[in-house]
């Protein structure tokens, strides 16, 4: 079982693969990478390891990150200090979340959970029936609105009235239903995690738009699809191609 570590934490690091080596003696560790950068080189120019080991949290962005500039097979175990992320984590190749300080026993489990699944869809099934267990299990109050400050005064804007966030030159905006946008202290990331997913949906690295936000789709170049959004004069909000399909379902649902 060739495993590539992915943890900014080199104690962090060096216990887990100390655990991973005692639970799966069979372990070959082909890597161990520390940021979000480092990965997405990584995955670039090796061949994919049979099994990952992902940090949420890294040193420089959230590992979701990873997944938006490479298109990632292989199962993954998730490790964090934090259990917010899990949702998240069940809807890419997740087949377990595990929180720190990581248990021998739950290792072993998550261990044992991989190998009983050897085809890569047989893992992606088994995350799916995961992220069900975790939306009923975890129950997760979504934000009802923002704060922003409009020169020396304060004002809530209520996440019902939002059509989209998007961000630009590293400042993530939102744009209400009177047309005006207003600067958010949230990453995109952040945010994401903070809006309820029935209703919004993040089409790439720059949009998170609101299913009442859309007023014409039409195809693109590359299977790809543009959005014509209420209240903007963006002419290139486009679906990114690995998207789309999720996209669809989310319009579906």
């Amino acid at each position: 079982m060739k495993v590539l570590l992915i943890e900014d934490e080199p104690p962090a690091a060096n216990r887990l693969k100390s655990l991973i080596k005692k639970v799966n003696p069979a372990s070959e560790f082909v890597g161990i990478v520390d940021s979000v950068k480092s990965a997405i080189s990584w995955f670039k120019n090796n061949q994919t390891p049979d099994l990952i080991f992902m940090d949420v949290q890294l040193a420089d962005g959230i590992s979701f990150e990873i997944f938006e500039k490479v298109e990632l097979t292989s199962p993954i175990i998730f490790t964090t200090a934090y259990d917010q992320y899990a949702i998240k984590a069940f809807k890419v190749n997740s087949i377990d979340y595990l929180l720190k300080p990581i248990d021998e026993q739950d290792l072993t489990a998550a261990i044992n959970k991989f190998n009983s699944f050897s085809q890569v869809n047989q893992v992606q099934s088994l995350a799916i029936n995961r992220l069900s267990d975790a939306m009923r299990m975890l129950t997760k109050k979504y934000k009802e609105r923002f704060v922003t400050k409009v020169g020396e005064h304060l004002k809530f804007i209520d996440v019902s009235d939002i059509l989209y966030f998007f961000s630009s030159e590293k400042i993530t905006f939102c744009k209400a239903g009177d047309g005006k946008k207003h600067i958010l202290d949230f990453t995109m990331d952040q945010v994401e995690l903070m809006v309820d997913p029935a209703l919004f949906f993040r089409i790439n690295r720059k949009y998170i738009v609101s299913i009442n936000s859309i007023a014409d789709m039409i195809s693109h170049s590359n299977s790809r699809i543009k959005l014509i959004l209420k209240l903007s004069d963006d002419s290139d909000v486009i679906v990114a191609r690995e998207r789309v399909n999720d996209f669809k379902n989310w319009l579906d649902q």
